[in-house]
């Protein structure tokens, strides 16, 4: 979250690599106000939940906030790349939207993928924004696992007195974590992840793996969950 000041995209001793995106690809979703990313000296102004793609090989990565009361939030997922696929930057209205759910199941919502085959292209990085409809609760039910893929959850737009209730683990033997706003959970490939909240919220979600194939679920029949 740049205030006053533009944030660099550090590298750390753990990638072993010269800078951070030399082997890796990133997406990018602004949840604050409006700012500004550069890549290797080209600007990309970023409204609120704008995205923007990005290739493996961009060495100089840069965040910024248009206005220090009102800053920039850059929420960031990112994986290995085995090549460099272009840069593309992701407007809210860009974004390729799927209606799922009901009023009758409170799951009524609308994911709107923006790294995504539908969108543009990416060496194994899905990621996406989820909105539920007023009057549901539900991220997902019934839950599912998709052993070919992890996914990271990302909860946001909430109020500080709500709270997410974000079950995971294998179907047979579940655990729950209680969420806060802006607060993320990963979910590896053999657990189920669903989640319900005391209140309106918004999340954002990303996944790696061996496909790209968004619908590439297991799901996971009621009487199974423990």
């Amino acid at each position: 979250m740049p205030v006053k000041t533009t944030i660099n995209l550090p590298v750390t001793k753990d990638l072993g690599t010269a800078y951070f995106l030399e082997r890796r690809e990133m997406g990018v979703i602004n949840i604050g106000g409006s700012g500004w990313i550069t890549l290797d000296g080209k600007h990309y102004p970023m409204a609120s939940r704008d995205g923007l793609y990005i290739g493996a090989g961009v060495r100089d990565v840069q965040f910024g906030s248009d206005q220090a009361d009102q800053p920039a939030k850059f929420y960031v997922n990112s994986t290995p790349a085995h090549k460099s696929y272009p840069v593309t930057h992701i407007p809210f209205a860009k974004a390729n939207p799927n209606k799922w759910g009901s009023p009758k199941t409170l799951n009524e919502r609308t994911i709107y993928q923006y790294v995504h085959p539908a969108v543009c292209q990416s060496c194994q990085l899905v990621m996406g924004m989820t909105i539920l409809a007023e009057g549901s609760a539900w991220n997902t039910m019934i839950s599912h696992t998709h052993e070919r893929r992890m996914e990271v959850y990302f909860y946001f737009n909430m109020q500080a007195e709500t709270r997410v209730f974000h079950f995971m683990g294998e179907p047979e033997e579940t655990r729950h974590l209680i969420i806060k706003n802006e607060q993320a959970v990963i979910s590896p490939s053999w657990s189920i992840h669903s989640g319900v909240g005391t209140s309106d919220y918004t999340f954002i979600w990303g996944m790696c793996g061996e496909n790209q194939t968004f619908d590439d679920m297991d799901f996971v029949a009621m009487d199974r969950l423990n």
